[in-house]
C-alpha cells in the first residue's frame, strides 16, 4: 500500500513540476515574468536578486590609490561593450527594488586600508604596506545583503629611470631559423605588398599608393577623374606606411651576398624613391596627413555596382568621425619616419621632417590649452607613436624637443572615458584594470599607457598598466603568447575564456609584443622579455608562411590553414614584417652603464653609447634548436660596464603548469673561465672591464616540457601541450590521426633535428597511447604542407608547397587529448 501511494505521489509531484515549467515558459513568451512582449525565445527570467559587484582584481603602487567603482543593485549592470543587440532581441529589462546602501571594508591584508568614503559605491582607497589585500563590498536593502570581493596587489613602483631603446640600424643575422624567416619576408612578402599597393583598385583591398596621388591632386585644387577619390577603408593609408617602414628595416639587413635578397633590396630602394615624394605631396600645408580627409570618398553600391561618393574634405578630430582612424593612420606614418631616419643615418630627413610637421599640427590643435580641443581616436596607435617619436627626437636633437609629443600622447589617453569597452573608452584609462574590448586597440592602448607611465612616472598610470598586464598574462593569455579570444568583436572575453578556435589577430600579437617590451624597459625585469620572446616565436613568427606567400589574419590554436595572399582588412600585412625584422631592438636594451641581452639570435649588432663607447655584440648560436650561445663583446674602447644576460624562465603565467621545470643556466663562462654572477631581476649581471674580443659562453637548459592549463580554462581540460625552449609545438593531421589519439602522461618524448622538413627544424617525437608515432612541429611552422599524399611517409617529407591563395586540408592543434 505504501509503495503504491508513494508512486502516485511521485507522479503527482512530477505533473505539478512540469506544469510550473510550462506555465513559466508560456508566461515568458506572453510577456510576463519581467520580460517584454516579442522578446527572443532565448530570454530568461530577469534576475531580481540583490547583487553586489566589487569590480576586477588589480594592482596598485604603494604610493598610489586604487579607484573603486562598485555596483549594488538588482540583476547585472549594463555593460558598455560597444555592440548592439541581435535583431529581434528585446531591450533588457532593468529590475527594481529598495535602494541598497553600500559599505567597503578590508577583509584580509597585511596593512591598513584607508577608504576615502567607505559608504560610496565610487571611491578610492590607499594602502600602508606592500602585499595582497582582499576588499569587500556589502550591499544592504534592509531585507537582505549581498557581498562581493576583489583582490589588490600592492607593489613598489618601477625604477625612476627606464632602460633605453637600441634603435634598429644596419645589422647582420647569422642564425638558421632567422635567416630563413627574414629571407621569406624580404624576398617574398614585402615585394608582394609593394605590388598590391601599386595596383589601383585591388579587388581584395583597394586603397594603395593611388590614394596619395589623388589626394595631392585634391590639395592642388585639381578636378578628380570619374571614380577617383579615396578608395578602400578610411585607414588604408596605414598599410602603405607600414610597408614603407618594413622596406626601411629590410634594407638594414646585411644580405650576405644572397642575390635574391640583393635584388629585393634594390626594389625597396627604387620603391622608396618613388613613394616618398608621392606620400609627402599628399600632406596638407599645415602638416595634416590622411587621404580620406582631404578628398571625396569612393565606394561601389553592392547591389548595382555603381560608383558612389561621400563628398569631402571632412572635418578633422570630431566625435562624429572618431571611428575614421585619424590617429591610427598618423601614428604609422610617424613610426615609418623613425626607421627611414635610422636607415639613412639622418642623411635623408624628408620623412623625419614631415613627421615632425604632422606631430606639430596635432600639438597645435589638440590639448588642454585654450583654443585647442579635447579628442581621442577610436583606434589607438598615435599614442604609442607619439612617445616613440618623442623619445627619438630627444635622442637625435636633445633639448627636450620631443617632449611636446609625449605630453600629447598622455592627453589623448586622458581624454578617454564615457565611451565603450570596445575601444577602451568606457572609463578613464587610469581606472582601467581589466583587459576588455577589441584586442588590437587594447594592446596598442596599454602599450601607449606603458610608454606614458615610463616617461611621466604618473602613479595612476603605473597602477593601471600593471593591473592590465596582470589581468592579461594571468587570466586572458594564450600559451602561444597570443591575445584575443574573439568572444567579443575581435577582442577579449571574460577571465579564463580562452577557446582554442581563437581570434589572436596578428596585429594584436604584435601589440602584445610591444607592450611586454615596454614593460621590460620600465621595470628592468627579464620576465617581460621571457613573455615577448614567447609571443615573437609562437604568435608572430608563423603569421606568414615559410615561403612568404600568404598571411594569417587570425591565429587559432586549432584549425586549418587560414592564410591568404591578401586580407579583406589588410591591417596586418605590413605590421608583421616591420615587427619581426626589428631584431636589434628586441634583442638588446641598454642603460648608460650596461647592455641587457634579451634574445638569443645569431647576429652582429652595434649597441651605441654604453659607458662612453659603442659596443659591437656578436652572437653565435642556432637557438632555439639548441641552448649553446656565444657572445663576443667588442667595445670600441676598453671600458668597465655590465652585461646583463637573460636567464630564461618559461613559467611566467599563472595559467599554465610546466613539467619538468626548466630554469636557470646550465653553465656560464667569460673567456673560458666559469663565473657565477649575481642574478638581478632574471638577469645574470657580469660587471668587468670589457675589451674587444672578450667572450661570454652560456648554455641554456633545453628540455621537452608538458603543459597543462588552469582548470578554469574549460577548453583545455584533459588536454596537454608541448614546449621545447621558447617554442610551443603543434601536431598536424598529415602526420597522425589527431582526432583519435591520446598522449599518455608517461610517454617518453625526444627531440630530433630534421634538416629537410619545413626549412629545417627540431621535432618532438614519441608514441601515442595506441602505439602509433607522434610527431610535433613548432607552432610557427603549422599549415605549410598539403595533405597529399596521405601516406605514412607524409611525416617524413615536406609535402607540396603552395602558391598564393591555395588552401590546405591539413588540420592542426596545440592542445592534445591526454590519456586519463
Amino acid at each position: 500500500m505504501k509503495k503504491r501511494f508513494s508512486s502516485h505521489l511521485i507522479l503527482i509531484l512530477l505533473f505539478c513540476a512540469m506544469s510550473i515549467l510550462v506555465c513559466s515558459a508560456l508566461a515568458q513568451n506572453a510577456g510576463f515574468g519581467g520580460t517584454r512582449r516579442g522578446a527572443a525565445a532565448t530570454n530568461q527570467l530577469v534576475d531580481m536578486s540583490l547583487t553586489a559587484i566589487a569590480g576586477p582584481d588589480r594592482v596598485v603602487m604603494l604610493e598610489g590609490k586604487t579607484y573603486l567603482n562598485g555596483y549594488a543593485g538588482y540583476g547585472q549592470p549594463n555593460q558598455r561593450r560597444g555592440g548592439s543587440r541581435r535583431r529581434g532581441m528585446a531591450a533588457p529589462v532593468t529590475p527594481t527594488g529598495p535602494e541598497p546602501t553600500v559599505v567597503w571594508s578590508k577583509e584580509t591584508g597585511p596593512g591598513t586600508v584607508t577608504f576615502e568614503d567607505a559608504k560610496a559605491k565610487t571611491t578610492t582607497t590607499t594602502f600602508s604596506e606592500l602585499g595582497t589585500y582582499v576588499l569587500k563590498l556589502t550591499a544592504d536593502n534592509g531585507q537582505t545583503t549581498a557581498t562581493s570581493t576583489l583582490t589588490v596587489k600592492v607593489q613598489t613602483p618601477p625604477p625612476a629611470d627606464r632602460l633605453d631603446v637600441v634603435y634598429t640600424k644596419k645589422y647582420k643575422i647569422d642564425n638558421p631559423l632567422w635567416n630563413s624567416r627574414a629571407k621569406a619576408l624580404i624576398v617574398g612578402w614585402i615585394p608582394h605588398c609593394i605590388d598590391i599597393i601599386n595596383t589601383p583598385d585591388y579587388p581584395q583591398g583597394p586603397g594603395g599608393i593611388d590614394n596619395f596621388i589623388d589626394a595631392a591632386k585634391a590639395l592642388r585644387g585639381e578636378e578628380l577623374e570619374e571614380g577617383h577619390g579615396h578608395r578602400g577603408f578610411v585607414f588604408s593609408n596605414a598599410w602603405v606606411h607600414q610597408t614603407v617602414e618594413s622596406m626601411c628595416i629590410a634594407l638594414m639587413v646585411d644580405p650576405h651576398g644572397d642575390q635574391e635578397i640583393i635584388k629585393a633590396q634594390e626594389k625597396f630602394k627604387e620603391t622608396l624613391e618613388e613613394w616618398i615624394p608621392i606620400i609627402l605631396a599628399a600632406q596638407d600645408k599645415d602638416g595634416y596627413l590622411q587621404t580620406a580627409f582631404v578628398m571625396r570618398r569612393v565606394s561601389r553600391n553592392r547591389s548595382t555596382g555603381e560608383i558612389e561618393y561621400d563628398k569631402g574634405p571632412f572635418e578633422r578630430w570630431t566625435p562624429q568621425r572618431r571611428g575614421d582612424h585619424e590617429g591610427y593612420v598618423a601614428g604609422y606614418f610617424i613610426e615609418s619616419a623613425i626607421n627611414h631616419y635610422t636607415l639613412t643615418n639622418g642623411s635623408d630627413l624628408r620623412l623625419y621632417n614631415a613627421a615632425k610637421k604632422l606631430c606639430d599640427c596635432w600639438v597645435a590643435n589638440i590639448g588642454p590649452e585654450s583654443g585647442k580641443q579635447e579628442w581621442y581616436c577610436g583606434h589607438q596607435e598615435m599614442e604609442q607613436a607619439l612617445v616613440r617619436f618623442g623619445r627619438f627626437v630627444n635622442d637625435m636633437e636633445g633639448n627636450g624637443k620631443g617632449d611636446a609629443y609625449v605630453k600629447l600622447a598622455k592627453f589623448l589617453l586622458d581624454c578617454r572615458g564615457g565611451g565603450s569597452e570596445y575601444d577602451q573608452s568606457h572609463v578613464p584609462v587610469q581606472q582601467q584594470y581589466e583587459a576588455v574590448g577589441h584586442s588590437v586597440r587594447a594592446a596598442y592602448s596599454y602599450s601607449g599607457m606603458a610608454d606614458v607611465a615610463a616617461e611621466t612616472h604618473d602613479v595612476d598610470y603605473q597602477s593601471a598598466v600593471m593591473s592590465l598586464w596582470d589581468n592579461i598574462v594571468n587570466k586572458k593569455y594564450y600559451v602561444t603568447g597570443g591575445i584575443g579570444s574573439g568572444d567579443t568583436s575581435e577582442g577579449f572575453g571574460p577571465n579564463y575564456s580562452l577557446r582554442n578556435n581563437s581570434y589572436c589577430e596578428s596585429c594584436a600579437n604584435c601589440g602584445e609584443l610591444f607592450f611586454q617590451w615596454k614593460m621590460n624597459l620600465a621595470y628592468h625585469d627579464a620576465k617581460y622579455a621571457d613573455l615577448y620572446e614567447e609571443t615573437l616565436y609562437n604568435a608572430v613568427m608563423g603569421d606568414i608562411d615559410l615561403e612568404g606567400l600568404n598571411l594569417c589574419y587570425t591565429n587559432p590554436l586549432e584549425g586549418r590553414d587560414n592564410r591568404q595572399p591578401w586580407q579583406g582588412c589588410p591591417c596586418c600585412v605590413g605590421n608583421v614584417p616591420r615587427t619581426m625584422l626589428m631584431i636589434p631592438t628586441w634583442t638588446y636594451v641598454k642603460s648608460p652603464e650596461g647592455i641587457y641581452v634579451n634574445l638569443f639570435i645569431g647576429s652582429t649588432i652595434n649597441v651605441e653609447k654604453v659607458a662612453g663607447t659603442d659596443v659591437e655584440m656578436v652572437q653565435k648560436t642556432d637557438y632555439p634548436w639548441s641552448g649553446d650561445v656565444s657572445i663576443t663583446v667588442n667595445p670600441k674602447e676598453t671600458k668597465r660596464f655590465t652585461i646583463y644576460v637573460r636567464v630564461p624562465d618559461r613559467d611566467t603565467s599563472d595559467l599554465y603548469y610546466y613539467a619538468p621545470e626548466v630554469k636557470g643556466l646550465v653553465s656560464l663562462a667569460v673567456n673560458g673561465n666559469k663565473v657565477t654572477p649575481k642574478i638581478e631581476k632574471g638577469y645574470a649581471a657580469i660587471t668587468r672591464e670589457w675589451k674587444a674580443g672578450d667572450k661570454i659562453d652560456l648554455v641554456l637548459p633545453m628540455k621537452v616540457q608538458r603543459i597543462n592549463a588552469d582548470e578554469r580554462i574549460e577548453a583545455d581540460r584533459g588536454r596537454v601541450a608541448l614546449r621545447y625552449g621558447p617554442l610551443i609545438y603543434n601536431v598536424e593531421l598529415i602526420d597522425q590521426n589527431i582526432d583519435q589519439v591520446t598522449l599518455s602522461p608517461r610517454a617518453e618524448l625526444t627531440t630530433e633535428f630534421k634538416p629537410d622538413l619545413l626549412d629545417g627544424l627540431m621535432v618532438i617525437k614519441g608514441k601515442w597511447s595506441d602505439g602509433s608515432d607522434l610527431l610535433a612541429i613548432p607552432n610557427y611552422a603549422r599549415a605549410n604542407r598539403d595533405m597529399e599524399p596521405t601516406t605514412p611517409a607524409a611525416a617524413a617529407n615536406t609535402g607540396q608547397r603552395r602558391g598564393r591563395g591555395s588552401q590546405s586540408s591539413n588540420r592542426y592543434t596545440v592542445w592534445m587529448l591526454e590519456q586519463q
